[in-house]
């Protein structure tokens, strides 16, 4: 891996790709997520999306697309901790497997510069077209939000952990503002994401000195002024709060929030993947064990860990009449782990996870680059490696430490009748 720092806020990293036939060419635009901005910032991502200056519409940039033997172009946005992420990727044959000795390693980077930087103006703002279309297809997606009932279970219960907090801004916006969306409002978006992005290049496959240059001729006039990444947050001890929804469905859903209070030191970040994979992360771990498998409350039973946020999530698909007794289940099983023993095997049987998961990391270009891309957000920057050598130190101790200050913020029920929680 290398890096190279272009200009202020303008990093470009190139990562190995001798294994793979395909290049791949990323720009993450980073910035602070915004309320008031929000649903203007996820239509800026469907937007650009349909075409730049050089490929004014979709069926040109379709066929452009084609004509280099099938290539992909993909805008995405995401909120991680603080921080939006508003996302290119251009994937497409390396110049080695080209039959005539086509540039497309070049063809490539121009797609991807086009989309991110150039956009299709009419009259001084992004084409009102595009985004009349857009916003169309944005509002289905927000409408469409309870049909995957496991999903909406875990926003409503994140809305109501993170409150008005910064970390809890929509990423794809919000459904009662998309009609009062114009032109101008995306157009302003794509301006202030040009102005105060870092802006981060992940290259695979492709020449870095020809895409350097191009990247720096497509930055030359644009108005920069870069914000600094925000730090990792975490949501403050709360006592809990207990939501209940009625739910049409055969399956109810029980999500669970813990906060740690502050954000999890990097020091302690291996112990709490550990904790994690122990806990519910693998068909071997406690909740699924224990309270799927032994007990029968469940469907499914998993847990994860945020380290921009502090937060510690659980969901789980139960029976409607079960959904109080398997919250007591993960209770005891995440009480018993923080605070008993945990065996020899059980604690190899979590590291041979993760050490399958960690070797795993660069066996696809996606994979290599959203390690980077975490690794950067979360400022610590190890390669998977370095984090598997801890993972492999982690004791009994590590995992107790890490789960030590986590506390339930926030349960959320998808239940018949909406009351479940309170028997």
């Amino acid at each position: 891996m290398k890096q190279t720092q272009l200009a202020p806020g303008v990093r470009l990293t190139v990562l190995p790709a001798e294994k793979f036939c395909k290049s791949r060419i990323t720009l993450d635009f980073i910035y602070p997520a915004s309320r008031k901005t929000a649903t203007a910032d996820a239509l800026l991502a469907l937007v650009l999306e349909r075409g730049y200056a050089a490929c004014p519409d979709m069926t040109q940039l379709s066929k452009r697309l084609a004509g280099l033997y099938g290539a992909s172009l993909s805008v995405d946005t995401a909120v991680n901790g603080e921080m939006r992420v508003l996302r290119v990727t251009v994937t497409g044959l390396q110049d080695a497997f080209a039959l005539h000795g086509e540039a497309l390693g070049a063809a490539c980077v121009d797609i991807a510069l086009g989309t991110a930087f150039t956009p299709v103006m009419e009259n001084g703002v992004i084409s009102p077209q595009f985004v009349a279309i857009e916003k169309q297809q944005l509002r289905q997606q927000l409408e469409g939000e309870r049909n995957d009932k496991r999903m909406y279970c875990l926003r409503q219960a994140r809305r109501r952990f993170f409150g008005t907090s910064r970390a809890g801004i929509e990423a794809y916006g919000y459904l009662e503002e998309v009609d009062r969306l114009c032109a101008e409002d995306v157009t302003q978006a794509f301006s202030t994401m040009l102005r105060e992005a870092q802006i981060d290049v992940y290259l695979q496959g492709v020449d870095s000195r020809m895409a350097a240059e191009k990247l720096r001729a497509a930055l030359d006039g644009v108005q920069r002024a870069p914000r600094p990444l925000l730090p990792a947050c975490a949501m403050p001890h709360v006592g809990e709060q207990r939501f209940s929804e009625p739910v049409d469905a055969v399956q109810g859903k029980l999500c669970l929030l813990f906060t740690a209070g502050t954000p999890l030191p990097a020091a302690q970040l291996s112990a709490m993947r550990v904790a994690v994979a122990l806990l519910g992360g693998t068909t071997t771990s406690r909740l699924f064990v224990n309270v799927r498998e032994k007990q029968s409350l469940c469907y499914y039973c998993a847990a994860s860990y945020s380290a921009m946020t502090g937060l510690l999530c659980i969901d789980s698909g139960v029976e409607h009449e079960n959904a109080a007794r398997a919250k007591a289940a993960i209770l005891r099983e995440l009480e018993a782990l923080r605070t008993g023993e945990i065996s020899e095997e059980e604690l190899a049987a979590a590291k041979r996870y993760l050490r399958t998961q960690l070797n795993a990391v660069a066996d696809s270009q996606g994979g290599a680059e959203a390690w980077q891309r975490m690794a950067r957000l979360r400022g610590d920057e190890k390669t998977p490696q370095q984090v598997l050598d801890e993972v492999m130190a982690v004791t009994q101790a590590d995992v107790h430490g890490a789960l030590a200050g986590l506390t339930l913020s926030v349960s959320y029920v998808l239940t018949k009748g909406g009351a479940a929680d309170d028997k």
